[in-house]
């Protein structure tokens, strides 16, 4: 079986450019979540209420999903 070398430059570039690349999509992400914040606030007090209560389930649904798939 011959030895094939191997290359460690490969995706060098790729490599430097990827924690940029997180952090770009990371602000891409903050900003979505502040406009969309704002909007919902502007709505009034009943729709933010509304708002934080589907997301405070949907954070607990998934929590006991996740720890109920993971035995």
């Amino acid at each position: 079986m011959p030895d094939t070398p191997v290359v460690l430059a490969d995706d060098a570039l790729l490599g430097l450019l990827l924690p940029f690349w997180q952090i770009l999509i990371g602000i891409f992400v903050i900003i979505a979540v502040v406009v969309s914040v704002r909007r919902l606030a502007s709505r009034g007090q009943s729709r933010m209420t509304t708002a934080l209560l589907v997301t405070g389930s949907a954070i607990v649904g998934l929590a006991v999903l996740g720890i109920l798939l993971q035995g």
